[in-house]
């Protein structure tokens, strides 16, 4: 999600870089907002309540070349598949993964996600308020979503840490860290019965903080602000490694997780990818069928509880942000609102 205010700041990036007009504005009326329209219709892509999984590992912005070229670091990475999202941003693959027709399996299936959508689109339904938001979101409203007391358990994970705020895993400039997802979910998994279990990780989503995080440092301009710092610099080498480094900061996580869960067949996927300039796009938006976008990764692996990992973060009580509080981590995050 965009801003597309016309603004002083606004008409001088578009004047600098008119490709960007393009892609925020012209795409996303003619192009983007009729494709989430039809996807309400007619799914585009697979709904993983399709397949056949125990715990579904959700990572947010993960593309299939990028798994690619770390999965030899990771014995739990034997085959880098692919399927195609039904979304273009995580709002959507949310409305059009949790819908009615899957309800019966929603019904018996924990949620515990890092991603902050998760309270919009399935708690406050903010698809369907009068609010000022960008006409892609609104349109999800067409789109037959449950509400989040359909799950069989929710738990708000972006409650950790937000923006702002340093705990004991993170950076007070990045996202939710992923040991309170690994932590959770070891603990849910172990001491709840449900058919299935979905962890969804906000890594390695913008703000890319693993590297700072290790070298004890403030975030750098293409670590929380990439799309400018490439329109200014056009330098992706930089922009590249800091996502390879959250990625793998990740991946390290998860095998923490499958060392600690028992679980037959476990799958690492993602909402979406991200385009980091092909075909002209940056980012990723809802309704996008661009193909580093709408194409993610399906790795299938097991996990064996060999208890080296103890839980110790207590389960979060689902407080809803305020309206203010979500725009402010929404953000910070990227998203403009």
């Amino acid at each position: 999600m965009t801003s597309h205010e016309l603004t002083l700041e606004n008409i001088k990036k578009g004047i600098k870089n008119p490709t960007r007009v393009l892609d925020e504005i012209i795409l996303d009326y003619l192009y983007r907002t009729p494709m989430v329209g039809l996807n309400s219709i007619r799914t585009f892509g697979t709904n993983v309540f399709d397949q056949e999984w125990d715990v579904l590992v959700v990572l947010d912005t993960a593309r299939v070349d990028a798994l690619q070229l770390v999965s030899d670091e990771y014995d739990f990475i034997q085959e880098v598949g692919s399927i195609w999202s039904v979304g273009g941003a995580s709002a959507e693959w949310l409305a059009r993964t949790f819908d009615e027709s899957h309800e019966k399996e929603i019904q018996n299936t924990a949620f515990l996600s890092a991603q902050s959508h998760v309270q919009e689109i399935l708690d406050s339904k903010i698809q369907y308020s009068g609010e000022n938001r960008p006409l892609p979101l609104k349109t999800l409203r067409l789109m037959p979503t449950v509400d989040i007391d359909d799950l069989g358990k929710a738990e708000y994970l972006f409650n950790f840490e937000t923006i702002g705020e340093e705990g004991p895993f993170g950076h007070i400039e990045g996202n939710t860290p992923p040991e309170y997802v690994t932590d959770r979910g070891i603990a849910v998994g172990r001491e709840q019965d449900f058919d299935r279990l979905i962890l969804q990780y906000h890594q390695p989503h913008t703000p890319w903080f693993s590297q700072a995080l290790s070298e004890g440092r403030e975030l750098e301009y293409h670590e929380y602000d990439w799309w400018n710092y490439y329109y200014e610099t056009g330098d992706t080498d930089s922009i590249w490694e800091a996502y390879i480094s959250d990625l793998r900061y990740v991946l390290d996580d998860i095998e923490t997780l499958l060392d600690n869960l028992n679980a037959e067949k476990v799958v690492i996927t993602a909402d979406h990818g991200e385009s980091f300039g092909e075909y002209g796009i940056l980012g990723h938006k809802l309704g996008s069928l661009h193909p580093q976008i709408r194409k993610v990764p399906w790795v299938v692996t097991t996990a064996e509880d060999k208890e080296t990992y103890e839980p110790t973060v207590a389960e979060p009580d689902n407080e809803k942000m305020s309206r203010d509080e979500l725009n402010s981590q929404l953000k910070a995050l990227g998203y403009k609102v």
